[in-house]
């Protein structure tokens, strides 16, 4: 179980630079980006998880946006944490911008929000859930269950009672739903 809690407020908050002034962190798999996500976060980080640019080609389909400026003091944080990336690629070139995890498509009445290969979509009058799709991880179905029929702000978080990579994305676009409709 991830034990995600995306809304809870941090301490401290380093602010992300402009865009020019960003890298990449690339990882093997996908739990190593979940596990350095959280650490980073938890010490303050305002990190970005995003889909790896088309010529960065690593085991994993995601990467961690940062401040470039700070590229030191991370690096040194996640090697004492057990947590060393693959590399780091500074993001000077556009064929090495990382690729936004989030598509959001209005349809009228119902908003939808994909992140990665998962999808959330609510009642734009009530709030609430109507449907959990995409994905093919063995727990979409159930985080489908709990969380239709919720209001977006009652429901689950996915990255707490998910189990797979289809929980975290599920609760990406949890948090982008809410960002989008209640902040």
């Amino acid at each position: 179980m991830f034990g995600f809690n995306f809304l809870k407020k941090k301490k401290i908050s380093r602010p992300l630079v402009s865009k020019e002034d960003q890298g990449i962190l690339v990882f093997e798999n996908t739990s190593e980006v979940i596990q350095a996500e959280n650490f980073l976060k938890s010490k303050g980080w305002q990190v970005r998880v995003m889909g790896p640019p088309p010529g960065i080609q690593s085991g994993c389909d995601l990467v961690i946006q940062f401040p470039l400026i700070e590229k030191l003091v991370l690096l040194r944080q996640l090697s004492r944490a057990g947590l060393p990336p693959l590399e780091m690629v500074p993001v000077t070139h556009p064929l090495l911008k990382p690729v936004d995890l989030f598509h959001t498509k209005d349809f009228g009445d119902y908003l939808m929000v994909r992140a990665a290969n998962m999808k959330l979509t609510i009642d734009k009058r009530t709030k609430c859930i109507v449907n959990v799709s995409g994905g093919g991880c063995p727990d979409v179905p159930y985080l489908a269950r709990k969380m239709v029929g919720q209001h977006l702000d009652e429901a689950p978080r996915a990255g707490e009672i998910g189990h797979t990579l289809c929980g975290y994305a599920l609760e990406l676009a949890h948090k982008e739903m809410i960002r989008q409709c209640l902040e």
